[in-house]
């Protein structure tokens, strides 16, 4: 498979490191010499300096060769262009753009983006997925990441473990699974002490530990309180940037959750009257910097259930949360985009980091990926994935009991969907055609895993 990936952003980067990794010729464009020459240099992607929406740039980078491209450059003009000279001059067969603009977004329902059009196969938002994951923790704000799959039946749900007097502490995976006040809970994932792992049968939780399950999501308020969790819902938020996201997030409140408190710091003066106008009464908006402590002190930000920071500046959005925070802020969700942060970050006491190029990298694989995908969430880029698949007739899956099936290593199955309903597997389950199965794949046994996951000898890439 060949793919070209236009912009080699944060976002892109990951993507073409991803792919490589995994088998794929890759090619990256950008107009930056430097970023394009630490690229070829670092991995097995190939770099080419130019702009991805010129016809002679995407020549050079294989185009007429090309099974898909990627256009996640800053601009949604040029990966909109891109994509249109792919397919009207190169005849690329899928063409996926990142387009920012709501504007742009809202016109995918009037077949603006058909082939007869503008031929973008797969639109990626990443304001409004990242927009939608935070929404997703102000109504669990016991998890730090929730990613709901099989059509919203089950949850994927990672946990922090911090009190020793947590029920699960000290319990064996083994025997939380088959305690009947938490059956429906399956453990695919443990995090310890910077190392993330599939854990034995045997493995008791410890404190520190951030748990990641598989739950159906009507089992939801007993796998917070297994995992010492008694966090109520945001009732009133305090959010920190009126930018792309913060708008997404702020017109999300104010539909879905009209009972939410909400304030809104912007420091842009024209951005603050936009805001204003849009929410009206539905939202109190704010003019200033966000790190003024007296303007977080206005904004009650002591009394708040949450802090949401989501400026377009990682430092800002770090030390906005460790400050509200001081003043008696109960939880903080921050916005980061920088991956050298990664460590720093549990050490100021913030506990639930929302990255953008992790949700935007989660949507690109899912479309990426062939076979029987129907959804896709990135853990961790150095571990894994969960992903949920359609099994078909000619799945391997489908042969012997669960105790019988020779998974991979880095393969664990954490629950299936069938007819509607959610079955966590036992040792005499038997997985039938057209189940939905929730499983965690590690990178490191991805091409074994796929070999199972594919059917009827289909790849999953």
């Amino acid at each position: 498979m060949r793919v070209i990936v236009c912009g080699a952003g944060q976002v892109g980067t990951t993507i073409a490191r991803h792919l490589s990794a995994e088998g794929v010729s890759v090619t990256v464009i950008d107009t930056d010499s430097e970023r394009v020459r630490l690229i070829d240099e670092s991995h097995d992607i190939r770099g080419v300096v130019g702009h991805g929406s010129h016809p002679e740039v995407l020549r050079a980078a294989g185009a007429m060769d090309a099974d898909m491209l990627i256009a996640v450059t800053r601009s949604d003009e040029v990966n909109m262009v891109a994509c249109q000279v792919a397919y009207s001059l190169f005849n690329v067969k899928r063409r996926l753009a990142r387009l920012r603009h709501s504007g742009y977004e809202s016109r995918d329902s009037e077949g603006l983006y058909a082939a007869e059009h503008l031929p973008i196969d797969v639109i990626i938002s990443p304001e409004a997925e990242v927009a939608q994951s935070i929404a997703r923790r102000l109504v669990t704000p016991g998890a730090f990441d929730i990613v709901p799959m099989a059509g919203g039946l089950v949850e994927l749900l990672a946990m922090h473990v911090l009190d020793v007097n947590c029920p699960a502490v000290g319990e064996r995976v083994q025997d939380i699974a088959a305690d009947e006040d938490y059956q429906g809970l399956s453990i695919v994932a443990l995090a310890r002490k910077g190392r993330m792992f599939i854990p034995d049968p045997g493995d008791r939780i410890e404190v520190g530990d951030d748990v990641h399950a598989i739950v159906p999501s009507d089992r939801l308020d007993a796998a917070m309180t297994l995992f010492g969790h008694h966090e109520r819902m945001a009732r009133s938020v305090l959010l920190v940037g009126g930018g792309n996201v913060g708008l997404h997030l702020a017109s999300r409140i104010a539909r879905d959750f009209p009972g939410i408190n909400l304030h809104i710091i912007e420091r842009d003066k024209e951005r603050a009257g936009h805001i204003a106008g849009m929410l009206g009464t539905r939202a109190t908006v704010l003019l200033g910097d966000a790190l003024d402590r007296g303007l977080l002190e206005e904004a009650h930000a002591g009394s708040k259930d949450t802090l949401v920071a989501v400026t377009n500046d990682d430092e800002t959005n770090i030390f906005t949360s460790v400050l509200a925070k001081q003043i008696g802020c109960k939880r903080a969700i921050t916005l980061v985009n920088k991956r050298s942060y990664e460590e720093l970050i549990p050490s100021l006491g913030i506990r639930t980091v929302v990255s953008p190029s992790a949700v935007t990298v989660s949507t690109v694989l899912r479309h990426v990926r062939r076979g029987p995908i129907e959804a896709l969430h990135t853990l961790r880029e150095d571990f894994g994935e969960v992903v949920e698949v359609k099994v078909d007739e000619g799945s391997r899956l489908l042969q012997p009991p669960c105790v019988g099936l020779e998974l991979p290593v880095g393969m664990k199955i954490g629950a299936l969907v069938r007819n509607g309903k959610v079955v966590m597997p036992a040792s005499d389950t038997r997985i039938q055609a057209g189940d939905h199965v929730i499983v965690l794949v590690a990178y490191a046994h991805l091409r074994a895993a796929e070999a199972i996951l594919g059917g009827s000898g289909r790849r999953l890439l």
